[in-house]
C-alpha cells in the first residue's frame, strides 16, 4: 500500500507497510517508509523521514522526532547477521535535525538537537546526548549519563532537575501535536 497526501508520504516497500497508530501526530513533509511502526500519542514533526526497507525502525509512545531528523536502519552485513533495526523506546525526546542510524533508544532517552547515533549504540533510559555530539558505533550510555562531543565522551551524570526536565519535554511535545493536528485540520 502507497498512500500519498501532497503533504506527507507513507509508503509500503518489499512488503511491509508502516503502521501508524490513529492518536499519532504525523506532520506535512514526513516521508515514512517500510517496516515502520509508531505508537500511541508519538509525533513524527516537520519534514522528517522514517525509512526502513533495509530492516525495522519502532518508536514507542509518547515519543517524539522533531523537525527535519532522519531516522533509518541497517541490513544484514559481514559479523552482523540481523543487521541493526532502530527501536526507539517511550517518551523519548529527539531533537531538531538528528541522525539516527541502526541505533537503540530506550525508554525516557534524549537526543539533542543536530546529534548522530550511530549503528548498534544504545542511550538508556533517563540519559542525555548533547546537541552536536556523535554516539560512534557500538558506544553506550547508560542511565542517567550525559555525553557531549564528536566522538561523545562521558560529562556528567544527570541531576533529578535534569530527568525532571526531559519528563517535562515529553508532556509539551504531547499536547503540543495534539495542537498542531487541530491546526492542521482546520486548514
Amino acid at each position: 500500500m502507497t498512500l500519498s497526501r501532497p503533504d506527507v508520504s507513507i509508503i509500503s516497500l518489499n512488503g511491509k507497510s508502516p503502521q501508524i497508530d490513529d492518536s499519532a501526530f504525523i506532520a506535512p513533509g514526513c516521508r515514512i517508509i517500510g517496516d515502520v511502526v509508531i505508537g500511541p500519542e508519538s509525533s513524527i514533526w516537520y519534514n522528517c523521514v522514517v525509512r526502513a526497507e533495509v530492516n525495522r525502525i519502532v518508536i514507542g509512545a509518547r515519543t517524539n522526532i522533531q523537525d527535519g531528523s532522519v531516522v533509518h536502519c541497517d541490513g544484514p552485513a559481514p559479523g552482523y547477521p540481523d543487521g541493526f533495526p532502530t527501536l526507539i523506546g517511550d517518551d523519548v525526546l529527539v531533537g531538531h535535525n538528528v541522525l539516527l542510524h541502526g541505533c537503540i533508544l530506550q525508554d525516557r532517552a534524549f537526543v539533542g538537537l543536530s546529534a548522530t547515533v550511530m549503528n548498534g549504540a544504545v542511550i538508556e533510559g533517563d540519559a542525555m546526548l548533547a546537541a552536536g555530539a556523535m554516539l560512534t558505533q557500538g558506544k553506550r550510555i547508560e542511565t542517567r549519563q550525559l555525553w557531549a562531543g564528536s566522538p561523545a565522551r562521558f560529562v556528567r551524570d544527570l541531576d533529578d532537575a535534569a530527568v525532571m526536565g526531559m519528563l517535562m519535554g515529553v508532556a509539551h511535545y504531547v499536547e503540543n501535536a495534539k495542537a498542531h493536528a487541530a491546526a492542521i485540520r482546520k486548514g
